[in-house]
């Protein structure tokens, strides 16, 4: 390592976050500018502990102590190659993803693990800013044409690598513009969409293309699809959102996050000078205590929503690793994010049982605190109460893919949580339809997205040429389910 003492030095930092009073005026993404030296004095703090288990906790297996010990010499091209190495897309798993590698570093034992995201994150906008990233088109063609349906994480991912493996690739996308959630589920100050378009410009000048408005299954039929590519993957998420069905549900003011978030990003795209779904003056309640809550919960701060409470039906975690949880797992403890520093009550334990409406629009709802009891939520009796909202966001999580369309046309077999099945091979029940990221994997991580579709990637090219040089970073046999 660049210095095997650097852990015993120095303490974690991480950048500061903009005043919240300052940030709350823009859209723009929360951090300030970290300081270059001051990154390398937290990449020296890698230690040269053996056995790296940050590799294990990285869907990606990124090879965090190589890159931490490049950046801890100055290295920094270097550095980026091995980022490159195992990670399409670093600028946005550096921004988005919840690092579970840090939650398995070794020094996280009895110490404040490495700042392993945010050394991702400056080595790859440095990279951008010094202009090495740089388009890598395939030198030989296949002849091979691959359909990928979905541009999130694991659309592109799968994308980039079937391109540059020589195949002529088109990645299909129904909304206007290519990014999935990426795009329209993300707020923009957790990550500015021109993160985005910057890839798309690489990926273009690499061979890839891009159609989007176009609903696969509808505008394109599912016989047309297997006509003209030799091979298809879905990679079209999980977009059905958990509803709540429950007395009033009917009213209007109620909405699922995914009908909320996506036009405050329109707005930022231009597309709208004002959201047409607006907290703006309003008592909001967001019933989902994960990180949808979260992104409805600083979108409504910065609509200037009158007050906002968060509900949780879980109990408030630990401030500190829970013993459920214990090290290099994935640990459950109260978290902070910057929506949460920002304002807002969050409310734990507790159940909505109905919603209460005036002339066909919501203005409050019932609910009551419930506890864990032999693995099952009951009622805390006399816990009543009644709260004013005029706007309700459901963030409860994603309950599968659409199967109406594309998933009924292929006629793809769905496994028991409702999600597209697949074999060790990432295929379907289809011959030659391969699925990647959310749609057959469930709800889960962006680093999950990319990682699968990486991995599909290799599967679709060893089906289409007989052998692939791809690398698979994960098997659909031996990855953990959320």
């Amino acid at each position: 390592m660049g210095d095997p003492r650097g852990f015993l030095k120095h303490g974690r930092q991480l950048p500061a976050r903009r005043p919240v009073a300052l940030r709350l005026l823009d859209w723009h993404e929360v951090y300030e500018p970290f300081p270059k030296d001051k990154l390398e004095t937290q990449a020296s703090r890698c230690m040269d502990c053996g056995i790296p288990f940050c590799h294990n906790g990285c869907p990606l297996g990124n090879l965090i102590p190589e890159w931490n010990d490049l950046i801890t010499k100055g290295n920094w091209r270097d550095a980026l190659e091995r980022l490159h190495a195992t990670n399409n897309f670093p600028d946005f798993t550096g921004r988005l993803c919840p690092a579970p590698c840090e939650a398995s570093c070794v020094l996280g034992i009895n110490q404040d693990p490495v700042t392993i995201k945010q050394v991702e994150f400056e080595i790859i906008d440095h990279a951008f800013d010094e202009g090495w990233v740089t388009p890598l088109p395939p030198s030989v063609k296949t002849g091979k044409k691959v359909a990928v349906i979905g541009s999130g994480p694991a659309g592109l991912a799968a994308a980039q690598q079937l391109t540059r493996a020589g195949h002529a690739v088109t990645v299909f996308e129904r909304a206007d513009r290519i990014g999935g959630l990426l795009r329209y589920g993300i707020p923009e100050f957790k990550m500015e969409k021109r993160h985005i378009d910057r890839r798309l410009e690489q990926m273009e000048a690499e061979g890839t293309e891009f159609r989007t408005g176009v609903n696969v299954g509808v505008d394109v039929t599912v016989d047309q699809l297997r006509a003209d590519y030799d091979a298809v993957v879905l990679a079209i998420g999980s977009t059905i959102g958990r509803d709540l069905p429950i007395p009033g549900r009917e009213l209007d003011g109620i909405h699922q996050a995914m009908e909320f978030l996506p036009i405050a990003n329109h707005v930022q795209q231009g597309d709208l000078a004002e959201p047409t779904i607006t907290a703006a003056g309003k008592k909001v309640v967001i019933i989902g205590g994960g990180d949808t809550g979260a992104d409805c919960l600083g979108t409504s701060h910065r609509q200037g929503a009158e007050v906002v409470h968060q509900f949780e039906i879980m109990p408030r975690p630990p401030e500190t690793r829970a013993e459920q949880t214990p090290w290099p797992t994935y640990p459950l403890m109260y978290r902070v994010s910057s929506a949460h520093e920002e304002g807002g009550e969050r409310v734990f334990s507790v159940n909505t049982e109905q919603f209460v409406g005036v002339d066909g629009h919501v203005t409050g709802l019932k609910a009551h605190e419930v506890q864990m009891v032999a693995g099952k939520f009951e009622k805390v009796e006399g816990s009543d109460f009644e709260l004013e909202a005029d706007l309700v966001l459901l963030a409860m999580g994603f309950v599968g893919p659409q199967r109406e369309g594309l998933v009924d046309s292929l006629g793809v077999e769905l496994n028991e949580r409702g999600n597209v099945a697949r074999s060790s091979e990432w295929q379907t029940s289809v011959d030659g339809v391969f699925v990647a990221g959310d749609a057959g994997r469930g709800q889960s991580l962006i680093v999950w997205a990319i990682a699968e579709g990486r991995s599909a990637a290799a599967s679709v090219d060893k089906f289409l040429m007989g052998t692939t040089a791809l690398p698979a970073p994960v098997e659909t046999t031996t990855m953990p389910q959320r």
